[in-house]
């Protein structure tokens, strides 16, 4: 650990914090970042949040743990973003950056020439990612999603990294575990490309600041540190969790209206039914039937949907 940790104009010196923006090149977006630099040598741990814009209870555990942690306690060091995608946030948009109308979570690890969601996961890889030991990314069920919480860690990652974001995993606490083989350009993909060992939380869900959300994942950032040793004492006990090696996201192959008949957390059996696409005249175009048997982890809960948007996920 150096003196000081710097990123962009932002600089902590040893045993401090400081807070500032982080311009991303190239756009007017400013990124707000707080670096938390412990008063001892340890490793780094990266969390970010509001990737989504709409993701709620994430962005607020990232800002309390931003104002609560003290530099004087920890061996080793915390950079946090709270809001990736601020545009999208002040927009109260889901899943897109309002810019170029792209998913900033399919876009990782981003092109410093690109769209501006493009240069804004560029800029989280070289400023952020860069200084990481180990990487947090909240998530949450957006606007219009209801979701069982859960955590997604990546088992295309070398050995030694998979095994270590398993036990950040664990460590969070949430019961559902979810291994991925990485959705093409998310965060926990490219850290694992990268050799940082990541999770990718999920909780809260449909526009609500739910304080047991919040409660939630600051327990799990809590662990996290303690686990890593940024933290002194032992991780919070937490239950024996569900390890789901199979996910299943189904999309919508139409513009129109969208008819659920599961909800969020429901157990479910291959070929039932999960919900109807109909058109504006009430016309069925697509009963979505369930490609596997498992728990719904999430379900999109607005009427109107369009063509390639998510419907809905089962995990096994």
């Amino acid at each position: 650990m150096t003196d000081a940790l710097s990123i962009g104009a932002i600089s902590a010196t040893r045993g401090s914090r400081a807070q500032g923006w982080l311009a991303v090149p190239g756009t007017a977006i400013k990124l707000p970042v707080t670096i938390i630099h412990g008063a001892h040598d340890g490793k780094v741990l990266l969390v970010t949040a509001g990737v989504h814009g709409g993701e709620y209870p994430g962005i607020e555990s990232a800002i309390q743990l931003a104002r609560t942690l003290d530099p004087a306690e920890l061996s080793g060091s915390v950079i946090i973003a709270p809001i990736v995608s601020p545009t999208a946030f002040q927009a109260r948009m889901q899943y897109r950056v309002p810019e170029d109308g792209l998913n900033l979570n399919r876009q990782f690890p981003g092109k410093v020439t690109g769209t501006t969601s493009q240069r804004i996961a560029a800029c989280v890889i070289s400023e952020l990612a860069i200084h990481a030991d180990a990487w947090v990314d909240l998530h949450g069920g957006d606007i219009h999603e209801e979701l069982l919480p859960f955590t997604i860690y990546s088992v295309g990652a070398a050995a030694d990294v998979r095994e270590q974001s398993r036990e950040l995993a664990e460590a969070f606490g949430i019961r559902h575990l979810v291994e991925s083989d990485s959705v093409k350009g998310g965060t926990y993909g490219a850290a694992a490309h990268l050799g940082i060992p990541a999770i990718l939380t999920e909780a809260g869900d449909v526009g609500q600041l739910n304080p047991e959300m919040v409660a939630i994942n600051s327990r799990g950032l809590q662990n996290v540190l303690r686990v890593l040793e940024i933290l002194p004492g032992q991780p919070e006990p937490v239950a024996e969790p569900i390890t789901l090696s199979e996910y299943a996201a189904i999309s919508s192959n139409h513009t129109g209206c969208w008819y659920a008949a599961v909800h969020a957390g429901d157990l479910i059996e291959t070929g039932q039914l999960l919900g109807e696409l109909r058109d504006y005249f009430g016309e069925t175009l697509e009963r979505v039937i369930a490609p596997i048997a498992g728990v719904v982890l999430y379900r999109v809960t607005s009427l109107a949907v369009d063509a390639g948007d998510p419907l809905i996920a089962i995990g096994a």
